[in-house]
């Protein structure tokens, strides 16, 4: 889904809340604004949202103007506007389009109408198939109200004929309508039912705030009194099986010195009928006792002939070593004797043969 993020602009806290729940649970981020002016606030200073949710009928700065608003900047213009409002005729839904509205969502709302309009402009944002902005001129600042049926240049004339019909100026001017009593009495109507309808959203809106606050009040209360039953409820449920636990304990321990004291009775009473050896008992341990003799007797005999074999074989290895020593050392100085010979009658002979080479130099010399 391509719709990320929404701002929220309406003055009823329990609106925005409510708005703001079904948005979240479709992984949403969600930024509200309490009143028109704090809307237009918001998108100058803050990154543009993917849909705004404008509410009709708010105080000061009411819906329709805080969208002429938002489609009168070319910076804001492009971000498309659902009004939230209890009106969905045909006819309001077309001339909310004119001023720049992509789609209506009935008050209270609702799941499945969300999803529906969600849905849609999803689809149209991916398809690329947003409606442009609408060219706002000095026409469309007319009230979202019903509109009266005057001229768009025509110009009022004080008449005091009721039946008059619009007249055009002599030189071709604008159309001049006479401000008779019976228009008078519709202005006023339509100012009067605006006035009161702006009067009861307040009042609404500030009774649904207070019952809001009074609720959540009611709310966090009945939580911390319900946090505080369940910790009570918690503690006495750990004391109980503390103590339980404790009493098993001593039940436990009790059985077992019971047990134990009943198995140490039953072994004193047989040590007490099987009281020390018997002729028989220590005709046995004598047996034993010789047996264990003859058999040490018989161990340490073939120990000693053991032994007595191994230290042969080791004199006899250690003779054969030093005969072999002694062998090799003999050969070795006799070796040493004869290269010494050999080296010194090697000297001998060219002594001998030098004093030849000298002898014979000095004959032929």
């Amino acid at each position: 889904m391509v719709i990320k993020n929404a701002l929220l602009v309406d003055d009823s806290k329990v609106a925005r809340f409510a708005l703001s729940k079904l948005l979240e649970g479709r992984d949403m981020e969600v930024n509200m604004a309490g009143s028109a002016e704090e809307a237009l606030d918001f998108l100058n200073s803050n990154k543009r949202p993917d849909v705004i949710f404008m509410d009709h009928l708010m105080p000061g700065m009411n819906g329709v103007e805080a969208t002429k608003a938002i489609k009168g900047n070319p910076e804001t213009a492009a971000i498309p506007i659902i009004m939230c409002t209890s009106k969905k005729s045909p006819s309001f839904m077309e001339e909310a389009r004119n001023f720049g509205v992509y789609n209506i969502l009935t008050k209270p709302p609702h799941t499945e109408g969300l999803s529906l309009v969600l849905d849609q402009l999803d689809s149209d944002v991916t398809d690329g198939n947003l409606p442009e902005p609408p060219e706002l001129d000095a026409a469309a600042d007319a009230s979202d109200e019903d509109l009266l049926d005057i001229p768009a240049d025509a110009s009022l004339e004080m008449s005091p004929k009721a039946d008059g019909e619009p007249r055009a100026s002599d030189n071709g001017g604008p159309q001049v309508v006479p401000l008779t009593s019976d228009l008078i009495e519709q202005i006023a109507r339509s100012a009067v039912k605006t006035h009161i309808n702006n009067r009861l959203h307040e009042l609404l809106s500030s009774l649904f705030d207070e019952q809001f606050d009074h609720l959540k009040r009611a709310l966090d209360e009945s939580g911390k009194k319900q946090e505080a039953a369940v910790e009570e409820r918690l503690n006495a449920v750990t004391e109980m099986i503390e103590e339980r636990t404790r009493n098993l304990h001593d039940d436990v321990a009790a059985e077992v010195n019971l047990n134990l004291g009943r198995e140490l009775a039953d072994l004193r009473k047989d040590l007490s009928r099987n009281n020390g050896f018997t002729s028989d008992h220590m005709a046995e341990l004598k047996d034993h006792i010789t047996s264990v003799q003859t058999i040490d007797t018989e161990f340490w005999q073939t120990l000693q002939s053991e032994a007595i074999q191994q230290a042969h074989e080791i004199s006899r290895e250690t003779a054969e070593d030093i005969a072999q020593r002694t062998i090799d050392l003999f050969v070795a100085q006799q070796r040493s004797a004869t290269s010494r010979i050999y080296t010194m009658g090697l000297a001998a002979s060219l002594g001998i043969f030098a004093v030849g080479i000298a002898w014979l130099s000095g004959l032929f010399g």
